[in-house]
């Protein structure tokens, strides 16, 4: 068994088709997009939080470890640093709650000129950008926090997270010195307006198959860009675009190679062209519309980096910006439960309030459960980000982004349904919230792709450590030490006796009262790395096309970290006397408790994957349906044999 995972681990490394955490294949291995060449925009004053160290928590659990110095204890501000946050969102909460015209905006399908001003007035189009440009040079913990009453107006916070998270983004990162005193003060204060050019009609979340062309002029002082792109939030009303395009560019070993660059566009140059925006289900009011280049002028100096290094440059951005959906969607969930909770202890059926019916209680209580899972884990990533170092985030950012998306979604629909029929009336704003967040499980990165994301990229991480031990298990007779130790590790570790690390009561601990939550996640990193080695020999090369697999694995690391984050938040609760820190106390063993048993399912799964869990069965019920291009069982009333 053991002598075949060499083999899996190069397999890990030979492709994965990603876009969305965008990921793809260069010189035979995946892409990581991580968050390594970010530069830190905070304030110039230090954000103090728990410093991390290794910069690679999440990868490191698929090795079996769990580096207890980036997640223990949880990262908290001074009381001045709070109070500061506080002033900068007290206008902001309340102009999002009380004078933005929601309904309007989803109604007429366009953010209104004196709302938008409003918000350009408060600085939000400059959030992340630094002081000497003008913005505001907020850290990523301050930029989650905002997010958290943005998301109150769905199609606002689109448009701002496509000007800032994306659009603008690469010219903070790998832009020039020129660069960035030309564009990013009329980008802080609104005046311009930024969208982020990737995806195109043939290219969705496999962006290395894009098709615009960049074409360099012979006096060598001009591109020429071809192409359209679709999808493209703010694509109607931005004045600068970065926009990713393929050209010629020297190869490594002479010649010429076709590779993908990154361009800052401005409306001005000529050749842009916008289509229709797109009529959408939910964030009505956000600009959404395909963008044309035909023959733009580009000059050379608004490339964004080096020739041939946008697809990297492209990853990065958008890993840049997942982290903050769990804070957006934790917002949205509180704002949820607010109104659920006056209808609860409110209407009566069957003489009875609703609050009182166990069911309610069921929904209530897993509205506030999940919430305080998105909140943990966003704020926990955040802080990871916002620490100086070679920090790669990519992982963590992409479990918020799962988690909280697939949450939020859930979460909306029951909120409904407790309201009833008047949670799908347009006369209250229930229904646009159900509609907004379904977009979530979509954008940045769909759910499933980054699901892949996880799963490879942790698999060749935790693939790479293994490399000089699987040598030595591939010739059992040359290392018969190393092989009977092993297998007494794994002997032990199934009897209970040994536990692959240890997290012990104390300053970078769990509070004693979690002492079975502190087993529990034990077990399940520990098993995390068995199970992870058992699939890499078991599927070899061919582990890159099991995507159940890989989905369950990637299920697996997302409930750790979810209840990494939030043993170490509820614990920072008890330790510190922190208000209602009982709540949290029930909340953590809850969604603990059941994130165990989760784990422990995936694993069973797993081993049996993929001929006795019903997996291979599944795929034949699809394949079977798309040869026949539509249902294949007859149906009940047919008289044909």
């Amino acid at each position: 068994m053991f002598s075949r995972n060499v083999s899996a681990i190069k397999g890990v490394r030979k492709t994965i088709e990603h876009v969305g955490c965008r990921n793809a294949l260069k010189n035979g291995e995946i892409l990581i997009c991580s968050s390594n060449q970010r530069q830190h925009v905070g304030r110039p004053r230090q954000f103090h939080w728990t410093p991390v160290n290794s910069g690679a928590f999440a990868k490191n659990l698929f090795m079996g470890r769990l580096i207890k110095e980036d997640v223990f204890p949880y990262p908290e501000v001074s009381v001045e640093k709070y109070q500061e946050i506080t002033e900068l969102c007290a206008p902001i909460e309340k102009f999002f709650k009380e004078e933005v015209p929601s309904k309007e905006i989803d109604l007429a399908a366009k953010i209104d000129d004196k709302t938008m001003q409003k918000v350009k007035d408060m600085g939000l189009f400059g959030q992340q950008i630094p002081l000497e440009y003008g913005g505001l040079a907020l850290s990523n913990v301050e930029y989650a926090k905002i997010q958290e009453y943005t998301s109150y107006d769905g199609a606002i916070a689109v448009t701002l997270a496509a000007h800032q998270a994306i659009g603008l983004k690469g010219i903070i990162m790998s832009g020039t010195e020129e660069q960035k005193r030309k564009y990013l003060p009329k980008l802080a204060t609104g005046e311009h307006v930024a969208a982020f050019c990737l995806t195109e009609p043939s290219s969705g979340s496999d962006a290395g198959s894009l098709r615009t062309r960049a074409t360099l002029s012979p006096d060598g002082k001009t591109y020429l860009l071809n192409g359209s792109k679709i999808w493209i939030s703010n694509g109607g009303i931005a004045d600068v675009f970065t926009v990713f395009a393929r050209e010629e560019v020297a190869g490594n070993k002479g010649g010429k190679k076709d590779k993908i660059s990154a361009f800052i566009v401005e409306r001005k140059f000529g050749g842009v062209t916008s289509g229709k925006p797109e009529d959408k289900l939910g964030i009505r009011g956000s600009n959404t519309c395909e963008v044309h280049f035909e023959n733009c002028p580009v000059p050379v100096e608004n490339m964004i980096g080096e020739p041939g290094s946008g697809f990297k440059l492209a990853l990065n951005i958008l890993n840049n910006g997942r982290f903050s959906m769990g804070a957006s969607g934790g917002g949205i969930i509180r704002t949820l439960i607010g109104e659920v909770v006056e209808h609860a202890v409110t209407r009566k059926q069957f003489e009875t309030k609703l609050k009182d019916f166990g069911m309610i209680k069921d929904k209530i209580a897993r509205m506030a459960i999940s919430a305080y899972v998105m909140e943990s884990t966003a704020f926990l990533t955040a802080s990871m980000m916002d620490q100086p170092g070679d920090k790669d985030c990519s992982i963590e950012a992409a479990i918020v982004k799962i988690y909280s998306s697939e949450a939020c979604w859930e979460h909306v629909s029951q909120a409904l349904q407790i309201l009833g029929g008047l949670g799908y009336m347009k006369d209250y704003p229930y229904e646009r919230y159900l509609r907004d967040s379904r977009i979530m499980m979509i954008f940045e990165g769909t759910n499933e792709i980054l699901r892949m994301f996880i799963s490879l990229t942790g698999l060749q991480y935790a693939g790479g450590e293994m490399k000089e031990s699987l040598k030595k298990l591939k010739s059992p007779g040359s290392n018969p030490g190393f092989i009977w130790s092993s297998m007494i590790d794994r002997l032990k570790y199934r009897l209970g006796m040994k536990k692959d690390m240890l997290i012990q009561p104390g300053e970078f601990g769990i509070h004693p009262t979690f002492k079975e939550q502190k087993e529990q996640l034990e077990r399940c990193i520990g098993t995390f790395y068995y199970v992870n080695e058992s699939m890499l020999s078991k599927f070899q090369k061919d582990i890159i096309n099991q995507q159940l697999v890989l989905k369950r694995i990637a299920d697996i690391a997302i409930d750790i970290y979810g209840m990494t984050a939030v043993l170490s938040r509820a614990t920072r609760a008890k330790v510190n006397g922190i208000k209602n820190n009982d709540h949290d106390h029930l909340i953590a063993t809850v969604f603990c408790n059941e994130a165990y048993d989760r784990v422990l399912e995936n694993v069973k799964q797993l081993t049996l994957a993929p001929d006795h869990n019903g997996d291979s069965m599944i795929e034949r019920i699809s394949d079977e349906i798309c040869e026949n291009r539509g249902y294949v069982s007859a149906h009940p009333l047919t008289k044909e044999y």
